[in-house]
């Protein structure tokens, strides 16, 4: 194929160059076996004083990874965390167009008088204009004074939610409301639910709980996964876990800590959680950039478990499109809402830890192949996500004037799209300015339905281009009173009503129509939001929409989830103290106070995939390319 052809000519001896910082030391082998979770205490007499005292084994760990050793120990007590500065010290020049911060002397952000005070519609407030200057400071002020009492609320909320397992922090559980009596399996800790939580630590310099909770769900990775007779592919991370005392058989004064994980075989409608992988490989890029510790993405138990996500994620298959093919539920959308096939989130998340995994594999003779089929599905996907899921107005007319049927390696219309599968809302939709990646793309269907995360993770991960990452932007500025409103973010938009809602759902009481993933709006998205625009440059788009959340979010108790178009109800069933509302809050406020930090999430755009997908767009007509290929070597994955 065009694809393998050009990789190779641009990836040609594609092995990244020796790693530098290599600690031998702290290398370890993994122990592939239950028992590696286990942290058993036993209460034993003092011959010195006759107290009695725990004391705790580890079974299956190596005796020099201090890191799987149970210290017994706590983490620090409830820190403070002051505000450098309101979120309106970011703003748009209207004659630049340039993002500025006015600093005092001290360095401290704070509000100029030609600041435009933002009203609910995104227009100036007509009765701001006769204000003096010490009106604007003093409003300011009050707003500085407020989020300052709302992140030290955060803060104190996030570390109540943390987990201890055998007394080290490994994580935090999904909602801790102590006035819930129904918490399902809210009280587990959940792959992407600690996402924002881990990197609210990391940027806050507590680096211990995501290390653990990275060492420790790596080795539940190993475990032995079966339904019905049935196990999936290895690699596969759980959805979550959840630590349980349970006594020690033989020994009624003894008890053992053991983690308890899912891998979707309890887990409402039984579905593998494709993105815990995904995720797990981007928080450990994270962690390393921003702790230095290299070490931990350098072990061999780490490398392993790597290439195990890898080659589960690049097994080859039926499909004949690069995209990941995942069933519905299988990421943050976790109910049946259409998304089977090629969700975005999924394809975007791939992407970013596709980049991620090539940084941190190390060069060694059994990562070659590897590497190099992680090079060809790199340029493959970004052509195809960038070419194909496209839309805006130039490409809805175009989608409009398709010819059907037709039979051509040639053709325009590639998947045999019936143009009146354009839906009258998107026509009326559509601005004129900006634009944004589809929900999904398969054989005669286009979804195209508006997903947050998928579009805002695409600007992030770089698979979307600088001028698509900006239309993205410049719709959602465009649409904000659609996709914000009174609450920050849409998880999707439009919702899906009447009788598709009954089709596609199956008449989800939980899924009605705006209303959880069903269009639901969800103050977790925050976080990505302002990854995505303070890497395109424009930081005044998050901090205005932070504005928005910090009016009720609080007085809210921290929902998990918003209801109505206008995202005016708490969710209907919504769990309050939601721990990933609370953590993508602190996220999205610690970096718009230090936008640098950003960079231990992003990608930056690949000059190789670059000039390979300009060879590719070069390249003859692909019928020449097509027929019997003699492949000079085999790439094992």
């Amino acid at each position: 194929m065009v694809i393998s052809e050009v990789a190779l000519h641009v990836f040609s001896g594609a092995v990244p160059g020796p790693r530098c910082d290599l600690l031998n030391s702290n290398l370890h082998f993994r122990v592939p076996r239950r028992i590696n979770a286990i942290c058993r205490k036993k209460q034993f007499s003092n011959s010195f004083n006759g107290s009695s005292h725990n004391r705790i084994w580890i079974y299956g760990m190596p005796s020099d990874d201090l890191s799987l050793q149970c210290h017994c120990q706590k983490a620090e007590g409830v820190a403070g965390v002051t505000s450098d500065g309101g979120n309106g010290a970011w703003f748009k020049d209207p004659g630049t167009t340039v993002n500025q911060i006015l600093s005092d002397t001290n360095g401290q952000k704070i509000l100029g008088v030609e600041e435009l005070q933002q009203s609910n519609n995104g227009k100036p407030d007509v009765g701001d204009s006769n204000m003096s200057a010490s009106d604007v400071a003093a409003g300011h002020a009050a707003r500085k004074k407020k989020g300052s009492s709302i992140e030290d609320e955060a803060w104190r909320l996030l570390r109540d939610s943390v987990v201890y397992y055998c007394g080290s922090p490994v994580g935090t559980i999904a909602a801790n409301d102590p006035a819930d009596s129904s918490v399902l399996n809210y009280d587990q800790v959940f792959i992407r639910d600690f996402i924002p939580s881990g990197i609210a630590f990391l940027l806050k310099g507590e680096y211990d709980i995501v290390r653990n909770f990275i060492l420790y769900t790596l080795q539940l990775q190993s475990w032995e996964k079966t339904m019905d007779c049935h196990s999936p592919g290895q690699g596969l991370m759980p959805a979550s876990f959840k630590v349980r005392t349970v006594p020690l058989d033989g020994d009624e004064s003894a008890t053992e800590e053991v983690l308890d994980p899912d891998f979707g075989e309890a887990a409402i409608g039984r579905v593998a959680p494709v993105d815990s992988g995904l995720w797990w490989i981007i928080l450990l890029r994270a962690y390393g950039k921003c702790s230095g510790d290299l070490s931990v993405q350098e072990r061999i138990d780490v490398q392993t478990g790597i290439k195990m996500i890898l080659r589960l994620c690049l097994a080859d298959g039926f499909d004949m499109f690069p995209t990941l093919l995942v069933t519905d539920g299988s990421c943050m959308i976790d109910r049946r809402m259409g998304i089977h096939g090629h969700p975005l989130e999924i394809q975007a998340l791939f992407y970013s830890a596709l980049l991620c995994a090539r940084e941190m594999l190390a060069p060694e003779d059994g990562s070659a192949d590897l590497i190099r089929a992680l090079n060809n599905r790199l340029i493959a996907l970004s052509f195809h996500i960038r070419e194909y899921y496209w839309v805006d107005m130039r490409k809805l007319n175009e989608i409009y004037r398709y010819k059907t049927e037709e039979y051509s390696y040639d053709a325009v219309n590639k998947f045999n799209i019936y143009p009146d599968q354009i839906s009258p809302w998107l026509v009326e939709w559509m601005p004129n300015k900006g634009g944004y990646l589809i929900g999904n793309l398969q054989p005669a269907h286009m979804d195209f339905r508006f997903f947050t995360l998928g579009n805002l993770w695409s600007v992030v991960s770089s698979l979307a281009t600088t001028n698509q990452s900006h239309a993205i932007l410049d719709l959602i500025e465009a649409k904000w009173s659609d996709l914000v409103s009174d609450m920050p973010f849409k998880i999707c938009y439009p919702a899906l009503e009447g009788q598709e809602w009954k089709i596609i759902t199956g008449s989800d009481p939980k899924n009605t129509p705006w209303s959880y993933h069903n269009g639901g709006s969800w103050p977790t998205l925050l976080w990505q939001l302002t990854v995505a625009c303070i890497k395109m440059n424009r930081p005044e788009i998050a901090a205005r929409a932070i504005d928005v959340a910090e009016k009720r979010i609080a007085a809210d108790k921290w929902p998990e989830y918003y209801d109505t178009k206008r995202a005016r109800f708490i969710g209907k069933q919504a769990h309050l103290y939601q721990t990933w509302s609370i953590a993508g809050y602190l996220v999205a406020k610690q970096l718009l106070a230090n936008p640098d930090a950003a960079n231990i999430l992003w990608n930056e755009e690949d000059v190789e995939i670059i000039n390979a997908l300009n060879l590719m767009v070069d390249s003859s007509n692909p019928r020449r390319k097509r027929g019997r290929k003699i492949l000079k070597k085999t790439y094992i994955v």
